[in-house]
């Protein structure tokens, strides 16, 4: 089950790797959200990224040491769980939040095993 449970958080590691780029590439956020990086709206993305390093580095971080899986694993459910609850609440729009929705609903079945493993 080690092996599985592996390739799970590295999936979920490389989901969060795009958005954490912002932080090292400040002009992704034009790509990846159609919206110029600087001003109010392009620094709250930057900051966004840097939370998404956080959970991109907690994934590796569990890929590693298993005895931080369960708080790994409630991380990453908040992360992409609410994501897709914010955005079906605001109606399920077109455009770059669809395709970041999903690429979160793709991640729920890795989410999905690494949550049962870590909490067996």
């Amino acid at each position: 089950m080690e092996v599985p449970t592996k390739i799970a958080w590295a999936l979920l590691a490389l989901l969060h790797v795009t958005p954490a780029a912002i932080v090292f590439a400040p002009g992704l956020v034009k790509r990846l959200y159609g919206v110029p990086p600087g001003g109010e709206i392009g620094i709250l993305l930057a900051h966004r990224g840097a939370l998404f390093l956080a959970v991109c580095i907690t994934a590796v971080y569990a890929f590693v040491d298993p005895d931080v899986r369960r708080l790994a694993s409630l991380i990453l459910l908040v992360s992409v769980v609410g994501f897709l609850v914010l955005y079906m609440r605001a109606g399920k729009p077109a455009g770059e939040l669809r395709k970041i929705a999903s690429a979160d609903l793709a991640g729920l079945l890795p989410l999905g095993w690494v949550t049962l493993n870590a909490w067996r």
